[in-house]
């Protein structure tokens, strides 16, 4: 039988946040942006990023959006996490379904791991882009801002 839960517990200890992510390339490789939104158990947005990362491909803007939020949430405070992904290739990876076989993106799977197993829960889940307009929308903009910052060089 469980431990009654003790009082003061907050909901914070027991719910988990939730970060959306994603990255975009225009172009494979070509300028890229990542977003990220974290709620925390309340619902309440603690972090929106959408930024230029740089010229480099969709996966590592995808690898590279959920490195940043799982380190953006350890900044918050947070212990409990499910992250949501549109990227098949970064969630299967993750989850053991798919093997790591492009050796550029291993360094970024081992740094996810790595921050992934700091948290006391951490899920992450592939979602239809559909469920994850926002953390898309963000890293869009992120990638446009790549890409006017490429033609101003």
């Amino acid at each position: 039988m469980p431990a009654p839960m003790e009082k003061t517990q907050s909901l914070e200890t027991i719910t988990p946040w939730k970060a959306h992510v994603d990255g975009a390339a225009r172009g494979n490789p070509g300028p890229a942006g990542i977003g990220i939104i974290i709620e925390d158990p309340a619902g309440a947005i603690r972090c929106e990023i959408g930024e230029p990362f740089g010229v480099t491909t969709n996966n590592v803007a995808e690898y590279s959006a959920l490195i940043r939020a799982l380190e953006e949430a350890r900044a918050l405070g947070c212990t409990r996490l499910e992250v949501y992904t549109d990227s098949e290739l970064v969630a299967h990876q993750l989850n053991g379904r798919y093997a790591v076989k492009a050796a550029h993106l291993l360094p970024l799977y081992q740094r996810a791991r790595q921050i992934l197993a700091q948290f006391e829960h951490a899920t992450v889940t592939h979602v239809p882009r559909q469920n994850n307009q926002r953390a898309d929308a963000l890293s869009n903009r992120g990638a446009d801002l790549a890409e006017a910052g490429a033609h101003t060089e």
